[in-house]
């Protein structure tokens, strides 16, 4: 980690000397168009006033006067005047120019650098949370080969043991694709209800659907968006609801209509979620350990983030309210239109 951010300190001095360069070129040239500009108009105010003097005066006049000795000496003076305000406005520019170059070079490189450390995290984390599955199915396996008194239903218990720790792999494994498609792929949009759509997420959580209730505005708009991102988004955010919320509780899912946009709701009680874990619940990986239940337990922290980011994807906003012991709700708030919040 320390290698990558020199990695990082280093880009941004050289980002930042590209930036010097590139100033100071425009600098000098700068200064010799103007140094050339102010040259010029001397010599011609210094012409004019020749020319009136020797219209102004007879030759008599002129016999006692160097017009062009005072003309070469003011022109002198002049042009070491320009080129020494010239110097100072460069040097003065060059000053700010690196503190705003340094500042310009990190702001360039921030995204880049935040997204590598993310990258970075997600790889750890993601390794951790493969690695500890694999290391209990390799004890498990070793313990009943060990064992020379183990009998069928041991083995039998092993292998369930495997095969849900293997249904809990291919979760994870499914969910991270998911999330890389989120991050690469263009989503194509399209007007439809999503009441509908509500209803297939709702569906889809088989005996689960029993617990939840609808509350909806009988006269939704259509909303522009990716139907089957948004039916993700819903299966998410109802799982999530579920899982956290004794065996018996109701969830409930409201629809309301916005300035503009449609917003859903989530809410469901229980525990809830403590105003400290709230801000970090989108993480990926973070779990509320106090908040668990047995059925959540097995969960990998990849829900909420998988929600988050098809929300950012659609340009909406998602947020969590909760009450530790009472209720917690999860809202989004999708646009009608894509093209309006692009």
């Amino acid at each position: 980690m320390q290698n990558i951010s020199k990695m990082f300190q280093s880009a941004t001095l050289k980002l930042t000397g590209w930036y010097l360069a590139g100033i100071v070129i425009i600098g000098i040239i700068f200064s010799i168009l103007v140094y050339n500009f102010a040259s010029g108009e001397l010599y011609a105010r210094f012409e004019v006033i020749e020319t009136r003097l020797a219209q102004d005066t007879t030759p008599q006049q002129q016999s006692g006067f160097d017009f062009q000795s005072v003309r070469d000496r003011q022109l002198a003076e002049a042009k070491q005047n320009i080129i020494g305000m010239l110097v100072y406005a460069n040097l003065a520019v060059l000053a700010i120019a690196c503190i705003a170059s340094y500042i310009l070079a990190r702001r360039a490189l921030k995204p880049i650098e935040s997204a590598h450390e993310a990258q970075t995290k997600f790889t750890s984390d993601a390794s951790h949370e493969l690695k500890t599955p694999l290391a209990v199915m390799k004890t498990e396996l070793e313990v009943i080969l060990s064992d020379k008194n183990a009998t069928k239903q041991d083995y039998r218990e092993i292998l369930e043991s495997n095969l849900e720790e293997v249904d809990r792999l291919s979760d994870l494994s499914s969910t991270l694709l998911k999330l890389a498609k989120l991050e690469y792929s263009a989503l194509e949009w399209r007007k439809f209800n999503i009441t509908e759509t509500i209803d297939i997420a709702i569906r889809s959580l088989g005996d689960r659907a029993e617990r939840v209730d609808i509350a909806a505005m009988k006269k939704l708009p259509d909303i522009e968006a990716n139907p089957s991102s948004i039916t993700e988004l819903v299966v998410v955010l109802l799982d999530n609801a579920l899982k956290y919320s004794p065996p018996k509780s109701r969830v409930t899912i409201k629809l309301q209509r916005r300035v503009r946009a449609v917003e859903l709701s989530v809410t469901n009680t229980g525990k809830g979620i403590s105003p400290e874990q709230l801000p970090y619940i989108f993480s990926r990986f973070y779990r509320a350990d106090n908040s668990r239940t047995k059925e959540a337990e097995a969960s990998y922290g990849l829900g909420l983030p998988l929600a988050k980011k098809i929300v950012e994807l659609h340009h909406g906003e998602l947020s969590a309210t909760s009450q530790p012991g009472v209720f917690t709700t999860f809202s989004v708030k999708l646009p009608l239109s894509q093209t309006r919040s692009l």
